[in-house]
């Protein structure tokens, strides 16, 4: 079973850049595809972006494409989340997410294991 642990999240502006990490333990890191979900107050969890296990294959939300990107580090364990031109709408926790399957899933039910989130916040 692994665990997962997000950080990097804080507040910036508009505009901005922060650039969240997932670390992994506890399991074969290589063998999960991995997705980054956020969830603002008063909404549901939503994905965000995706990454296949070997990190060959990606897969972004329509609103973060061109300012998020996706990627991984199987030797580090780790997965990052680098988001540019940050907006207030990008306003919410970020979860980081791990199944045992070969490609992306973009819905909640397609991952088995979830970290505690990171809290990301952009001032207008």
């Amino acid at each position: 079973q692994v665990q997962l642990v997000e950080s990097g999240g804080g507040l910036v502006q508009a505009g901005g850049s922060l650039r969240l990490s997932c670390a992994a333990s506890g399991g074969t890191f290589s063998i999960y595809a991995m997705g980054w979900f956020r969830q603002a107050p008063g909404k549901e969890r939503e994905f965000v972006a995706g990454i296949s296990r070997s990190g060959g294959s990606t897969y972004y939300e329509d609103s973060v494409k061109g300012r998020f990107t996706i990627s991984r580090d199987n030797a580090k364990n780790i997965m990052y989340l680098q988001m540019d031109s940050l907006k207030p709408e990008d306003t919410a926790v970020y979860y980081c997410a791990a199944d045992p399957r070969s490609h992306i899933a973009t819905e909640l039910t397609g991952y088995r294991y979830w970290g505690q989130g990171t809290q990301v916040t952009v001032s207008s």
